[in-house]
């Protein structure tokens, strides 16, 4: 059974003439451990289709399941719970709390799941030193380049095991040399520690690093295909 499966999704702001479709019955199955990055122009869908598999807005119509639950017979503080603890997400801007270190940020999501502080910070700074910064544990986000920033972020979006990564413009805040190196982190994510990761991009040079292409246009899937080019 697929990770994800998404069926028929329809999502319709406003109402009558001011009506906008902005998914217009979207099919989409993502199995455990497979990168996908979703493509297309703006307004197209992209960021209401990732906002719908994470559960962070209802559909007007179809339905998500994620790992087997479905998202629209469960409750909000259902919902709620599944996002903290099957979903990572990571945003164009990175959302790291200023005031707290790279270990405090990224502890943050087990904390609010009620764990310990200490069991908490021992795991954010496994999962730093996994991203490449285990040097930086202590660091603020100014102390931190942008790419840094968004491993942290990354590494904040993994500390509840989730199996499933919704990456929306990951790399839209980054550098050239900084977003290969985001892009690779997330095949990484993907190929080796086993989550689903959909990334919604605008870059064909990121989007070159997962395994599929999926592309929109007008709130439709016009095309999906497995990626030759994939590294690895």
């Amino acid at each position: 059974m697929s990770l994800i499966q998404a069926e028929q999704l329809t999502k319709i702001y406003g109402n009558g003439e001011t009506a906008i479709t902005a998914l217009d019955h979207v099919n989409l199955n993502v199995n455990a451990g497979e990168f996908v990055a979703v493509m297309g122009p703006s307004g197209c869908g992209k960021s209401t289709l990732l906002h719908m598999l994470g559960g962070l807005d209802r559909l007007t119509d179809g339905s998500v399941r994620i790992d087997g639950q479905p998202l629209a017979a469960m409750s909000d503080n259902a919902v709620t719970q599944l996002r903290r603890r099957k979903i990572g997400f990571v945003f164009q801007f990175f959302n790291l709390i200023p005031i707290l270190s790279s270990v405090e940020n990224a502890a943050l999501p087990l904390m609010l799941d009620g764990a310990g502080a200490s069991k908490a910070k021992q795991k954010a700074a496994e999962w730093l030193t996994k991203v490449g910064l285990g040097e930086r544990l202590a660091s603020r986000p100014h102390q931190l380049s942008a790419g840094q920033q968004q491993r942290v972020a990354i590494a904040r979006a993994l500390i509840t095991d989730p199996v499933l990564v919704l990456a929306d413009e990951p790399t839209g805040n980054l550098d050239t040399k900084s977003s290969d190196e985001i892009a690779k982190l997330l095949q990484q994510v993907a190929k080796e520690w086993g989550r689903a990761v959909v990334m919604v991009t605008h870059d064909p040079h990121i989007a070159a690093h997962a395994e599929r292409i999926v592309m929109m246009r007008d709130g439709k899937i016009v095309e999906d295909k497995h990626n030759s080019k994939s590294e690895g």
